[in-house]
C-alpha cells in the first residue's frame, strides 16, 4: 500500500494562482479527505483487532461529504460481518462539521511544534504533511480568533484581573519583545471568562485607555473591582472609563518585589513582620503592623517601606471584605494561572514569526483552558451577597434575586 500524501507543491501553485483554499475545488479539500479516509481506516483496523471470530475487510462505500472546507467524495471502509460503526464520520452521516478541523488542530491546541504534528500524522495516519499544510490549517483560526475578540460582553463584571507576559515577535527582520495583557473577570454567575487579549510593546495610561475603551465598546458598562500588578497608567486610566470601580494592586506582587531589595539575611525575620500587614485582620491593625515594620526596618530598607507607603491606599483595597472575599481579589493569581497555560504551549517556541503566529496558539491554549470553567468560584454566593452591600445599586439588575 503506497502512503498517500498531500501535493503541496500543487497546492502552493493553485495558491499562486488564487485558488480558495476552502470551498468547492478548494486546496484544502484533498487534505481533508485523505486524513478523513485515514482515520477511518485506522477505526476498521482497531475494530477488527478487537472482535472475535471471523471478521475481515469488505471494500469501501463512497458518499459525498459537505464539509465547512468543500465538499468531497468519502470512502468508508467496511467489514464482512458488518460490525463496524465508524464514529468519525457515521454511517448516513453526510455533512462533516468543524470537528474533524478541531481533531486536526488539537495536537496545535496542546503546543505541539509543527514538527511533532507532522511526525504524529506520519504515525497514525501515514500521510506525509508539510510544515507549510500544518500552518495553512492553523491559520483557519485567525477568523475565529478575531470574532472573539471583537464579540460583544457582559454589561457587568464583578471582578477583573488583569497582567502581562512577554514574547519575542519577528519586526522588521529582528525580533522585540512585546507585551499580551490578558484580562479575566468573573462574571455574575462566579465564572471565569477571558475577555480579551491585547498585544502591545508598551504600557502607560494611553495604552490602557485603548484597552478600557475597547472594553466599554463591546458592551462593559461597569466594572466592580479590578485587580492588577502595579500596572503603569492603569489606575489613571481606569478613572477616566470606570471611575467607581475598586483597583487592587496584587500584594504578592509587591511582596515578591519587596523581597528583592531585603539582604538574605534578613528576609526571613522581615517577612515574619510583614506577613503581620498582609494578613492582618483590620484595616487599623495591618496599618498598625505596617507602622511596626518602619519602626523595625524602616532605617535598613527605606527604599521598601516607602513602596508600601505609596501604594498603601491601591493594596489596602480587600481590607474592607470578609476573608472569602479577600481570597479572590488581593492577588492577580487567577490569570496567572492562564499564562502558566499559555507558557506550556509556547515553552518550546524561542520566537514568533509575527503576531499572527502567536496569538493563535495562545487562543487555542484559551479554549482548552475555558473548558474547565463550568463552575462558579467557591463561596460565589456569599461573595456576591457582599459586594451587593458595599456596591449598593449597582448589582439590582444583573442578578435575579
Amino acid at each position: 500500500m503506497t502512503t498517500p500524501t498531500f501535493d503541496i507543491n500543487a497546492a502552493i501553485q493553485a495558491l499562486r494562482e488564487g485558488k480558495d483554499l476552502t470551498g468547492k475545488d478548494g486546496i484544502l479539500t484533498p487534505l481533508i479527505k485523505q486524513l478523513t479516509e485515514a482515520a477511518l481506516a485506522a477505526e476498521l483496523d482497531g475494530h477488527l483487532a478487537s472482535t472475535e471470530g471471523a471478521n475481515r475487510k469488505n471494500g469501501k462505500t463512497t458518499k459525498t461529504v459537505k464539509s465547512p472546507i468543500g465538499n468531497f467524495e468519502l470512502n468508508t471502509p467496511r467489514d464482512r460481518a458488518g460490525t463496524f460503526e465508524p464514529q468519525l464520520v457515521k454511517k448516513h452521516q453526510t455533512q462533516l462539521t468543524d470537528e474533524m478541523e478541531r481533531k486536526i488542530i488539537g495536537l496545535f491546541s496542546l503546543g505541539s511544534s509543527y514538527q511533532d504534528i507532522r511526525a504524529h500524522i506520519e504515525d497514525m495516519y501515514g500521510m506525509s504533511v508539510s510544515n507549510g499544510t500544518v500552518n495553512a490549517i492553523t491559520d483557519k483560526l485567525l477568523p475565529e480568533l478575531q470574532a472573539w475578540r471583537e464579540r460583544e460582553l457582559e454589561p457587568l463584571y464583578p471582578v477583573i484581573w488583569l497582567d502581562a507576559i512577554h514574547y519575542k515577535i519577528k519586526e522588521n527582520g529582528r525580533f522585540i519583545s512585546k507585551a499580551v495583557y490578558t484580562i479575566l473577570a468573573l462574571n455574575v454567575e462566579g465564572k471565569k471568562e477571558l475577555l480579551g487579549l491585547y498585544l502591545s510593546d508598551n504600557e502607560g495610561a494611553h495604552h490602557w485607555l485603548s484597552v478600557l475603551t475597547d472594553l466599554y465598546n463591546r458592551g462593559v458598562k461597569d466594572i466592580l473591582i479590578a485587580c492588577v500588578d502595579g500596572l503603569k497608567g492603569f489606575p489613571e486610566a481606569i478613572e477616566t472609563i470606570y471611575p467607581q470601580t475598586e483597583v487592587q494592586l496584587c500584594v504578592i506582587h509587591q511582596i515578591r518585589n519587596s523581597m528583592k531589595y531585603v539582604a538574605s539575611k534578613h528576609q526571613k525575620a522581615f517577612m515574619a513582620d510583614l506577613k503581620c500587614v498582609y494578613k492582618a485582620a483590620t484595616l487599623n491593625a495591618a496599618e498598625m503592623a505596617l507602622d511596626e515594620l518602619e519602626t523595625k526596618w524602616g532605617d535598613k530598607y527605606p527604599v521598601v517601606i516607602k513602596s508600601w507607603r505609596n501604594k498603601w491606599a491601591l493594596l489596602s483595597v480587600y481590607f474592607k471584605y470578609p476573608d472569602y472575599v479577600r481570597t479572590a481579589i488581593y492577588t492577580t493569581n487567577a490569570v496567572e494561572a492562564v499564562h502558566r497555560q499559555f507558557r506550556k504551549l509556547t515553552k518550546t517556541k524561542g520566537g514568533f514569526a509575527n503576531e499572527n503566529s502567536l496569538l493563535k496558539l495562545l487562543y487555542a491554549g484559551i479554549l482548552k483552558a475555558s473548558e474547565r470553567w463550568t463552575h462558579p468560584i467557591q463561596n460565589w454566593n456569599l461573595t456576591l451577597s457582599q459586594l451587593s452591600i458595599h456596591f449598593e445599586g449597582r448589582l439590582e439588575n444583573h442578578i435575579d434575586l
